[in-house]
């Protein structure tokens, strides 16, 4: 049965137990917790507790962004998956999201590979490494990551797609996921509008089905075939103007991966999210 979650990520700048707490109030299925300088989002106890508290289970974690975590446990990238990998163990869930290196991450990248194998071994975890895109620098092409942003192409035994990703380096999400086949065990929902070739700038990050991106297609192709892996919506909502847009946005989402997943939701987790959706209403 495939799984629905939220990436804390999609409700930024709010805080992390408003992650929770949106991702129960949308009817998502658990959460996604991405590692950032938030403390609570390094520590087993404020994470349990906020699980608890919301009754979300923790799907998945996201291992520390470079460019946004740069001294989060060190500044080692190793440690830094080994402890996202420690994290993910002690919680109990199942997956750890990584993305590739950056070439200039010397032995780290070189290893890569190796080193993610060893650390999933070694802990227990699926580390589920994500498809990245080709950066550009004043218009020329610049090889950011090592060893490449294309993971069709890596020697992994976990991948992660991501819609937006595959939008921004101008490839079909539906081929990415026919060429990763069994490889594919995690996804995030988004969508893309076009690619840096069409000059697209910008990571997006848009809600299901207002980009371009066979998103819907991909999901029924996975349900039909019996993909288990977790569906984690990792969604733009920092242009919702008021609490209501922001839950309307992420219901949105959810009803997407729904529709084309026949994923199942409690009654009562879908009462409870549309009485506060009718609560911030103006009059409500």
């Amino acid at each position: 049965m495939i799984r629905l979650g939220l990436s804390t990520s999609s409700v930024y700048p709010l805080d992390l137990e408003s992650g929770f707490r949106l991702a129960q109030e949308a009817g998502f299925d658990g959460v996604e917790v991405m590692v950032t300088r938030d403390k609570r989002t390094q520590n087993i106890t404020s994470l349990r507790e906020l699980s608890d508290q919301y009754s979300m289970p923790i799907l998945s974690v996201h291992a520390p962004v470079l460019l946004l975590t740069h001294f989060v446990w060190g500044t080692d990238p190793q440690v830094k998956l080994e402890k996202t990998a420690e994290l993910t163990r002690n919680l109990g869930a199942s997956t750890v999201v990584v993305h590739p290196p950056f070439r200039w991450q010397a032995e780290y990248s070189e290893n890569f590979l190796d080193i993610v194998r060893s650390t999933s071994e070694t802990y227990g975890v699926e580390i589920a490494v994500e498809n990245m895109f080709p950066w550009t620098v004043k218009g020329k092409s610049v090889k950011a990551y090592a060893p490449g942003w294309d993971v069709t192409e890596f020697d992994c035994e976990a991948t992660t797609l991501d819609f937006s990703h595959a939008a921004l380096s101008g490839q079909d999400s539906f081929e990415i996921m026919t060429k990763l086949g069994e490889r594919l065990r995690h996804v995030h929902l988004c969508d893309g509008s076009g690619s840096l070739d069409e000059g697209k700038v910008f990571d997006e990050h848009l809600l299901p089905g207002r980009g371009g991106q066979p998103v819907s297609k991909v999901l029924r192709a996975l349900a039909m075939g019996g993909w288990s892996g977790s569906v984690v919506a990792e969604v733009n909502t920092r242009k919702a103007k008021t609490p209501e847009e922001r839950l309307s946005m992420l219901i949105e989402t959810r009803e997407f991966a729904q529709r084309h997943t026949n994923i199942s939701m409690p009654p009562k987790r879908l009462q409870k999210g549309m009485k506060r959706l009718a609560d911030l209403r103006p009059g409500g």
